[in-house]
């Protein structure tokens, strides 16, 4: 019902009368646990949360699973709200909160991003959280897709579904490597999200690939020669190929 409900409204009321594009509808406990689980975050990681209403998401991720934690949200009530939790709950050094716009706030550090947004907010931000953030990162959104960026992994928690996304290297193109034999490969990649499809050469001659998957900044590739099955985890740092990692049959 609240998926028929938005578009009849042009902004939703906050706390110190603002209006917004997205309500302030805070996340069950159960909800926030099990995205940050998906998100499998941890102590090295630095979470953004984009629409950070009254923190919990941030100082769910700050208490339970030692990591620093940022919180975006537009209403400067929340946020005094917010720090205020993050005081009482004993983890003001780990958490950090940024009064301003999502659509122009610097979020280029984080490994992890959560969203409680919508589907029309999430594929506004889309373009960004693909080209600013490094591969490999990770977006969960609570309830909301990304139109045809599809999800790696959903889960269902009570009824609502939970979104993992991870961010891909740019492979689109042609590649080229070396086995440790001297071998001579090549792969021409063809690539929407996270999604490949590869034509791949031993020397001058074309090879059948078995398996490409792409998952965050490692492109995998099982190629079939008449020697057998040989596969390849290609690195990528951005757009550009950093190292080949041969994998024993």
């Amino acid at each position: 019902m609240f998926r028929d409900l938005i578009d009849d409204f042009d902004g939703f009321p906050s706390q110190s009368g603002m209006f917004l594009d997205v309500p302030f509808v805070p996340s069950d406990d159960g909800v926030i646990k099990a995205m940050l689980n998906l998100a499998q975050v941890g102590p090295d990681d630095i979470l953004y949360d984009l629409g950070a209403g009254d923190g919990r998401i941030v100082v769910a991720a700050a208490k339970d699973h030692d990591c620093r934690a940022v919180g975006v949200e537009i209403d400067p009530l929340r946020i005094a709200d917010a720090m205020e939790y993050a005081g009482d709950t004993g983890v003001e050094y780990l958490v950090d909160f940024i009064e301003g716009d999502l659509f122009s706030v610097e979020f280029r550090e984080a490994t992890v991003v959560t969203l409680y947004l919508l589907d029309s907010i999430n594929l506004q931000l889309r373009p960004r959280l693909l080209e600013e953030l490094r591969p490999g990162t990770r977006i969960v959104s609570h309830a909301f897709g990304m139109g045809d960026w599809k999800a790696d992994e959903i889960l269902e928690v009570g009824g609502i579904k939970i979104h993992k996304w991870v961010v891909p290297a740019r492979v689109a193109g042609e590649w080229s490597w070396e086995a440790v034999d001297g071998t001579p490969f090549r792969t021409q990649i063809r690539q929407k999200f996270q999604k490949v499809v590869a034509r791949s050469w031993m020397g001058s001659r074309p090879i059948r690939t078995r398996h490409a998957r792409l998952q965050g900044k490692v492109l995998e590739l099982d190629l079939e020669t008449r020697a057998g099955t040989v596969s390849f985890n290609l690195h990528f740092e951005g757009s550009r190929l950093e190292a080949v990692e041969e994998l024993s049959s």
